[in-house]
């Protein structure tokens, strides 16, 4: 069980997961050594899976984002299909969804040359897959991969 200090320590790491381990004990009251004790077991038990840095997607010619429903009506290719998408890179999320057997796949590329390419060539290559449907992101309000972790977030 997360303490109030435990939550308070998830919370700063997930706003800037690069902060110095003196600024967190700062912000929480805490010795450096206890916080770094603290965060070393919510990694242990599994509540911090990892770090990581979020790009610019923008500096990196990836702007244009994507959702793809991938219809799939043979159970029996489900996982394989999920793995094959899974395994092309410029498709970032790949969720199974209630409803019709489907996926919904969240996808970043440079503009509407490569989303076709991408859809025909790689996507629509992948054995079981019956149909598509792409939804394009005009703009963007909010993206976080943020947890909220108290009452009010």
């Amino acid at each position: 069980m997360i303490d109030d200090i435990g939550f308070k320590i998830l919370d700063i790491l997930q706003r800037k997961a690069r902060i110095p381990n003196v600024e967190v004990a700062r912000q929480v009251n805490m010795a450096p050594s206890a916080v770094l004790e603290r965060i070393r077991k919510l990694e242990s038990q599994g509540y911090i899976d990892g770090y990581e840095v979020r790009l610019n997607p923008r500096r990196f010619n990836r702007a244009m984002v994507a959702f793809v429903f991938v219809e799939t009506r043979d159970p029996s290719r489900r996982a394989p299909v999920a793995d094959a998408l899974s395994r092309i890179p410029a498709i970032q999320e790949v969720h199974f969804i209630a409803g019709p057997d489907r996926f919904l796949i969240k996808l970043r590329v440079a503009g509407t040359e490569e989303l076709n390419h991408l859809l025909q060539e790689d996507i629509g290559r992948i054995e079981g897959i019956d149909s598509t449907c792409t939804h394009i992101v005009l703009s963007t309000i909010k993206e976080t991969a943020n947890i909220p972790l108290g009452e009010n977030q």
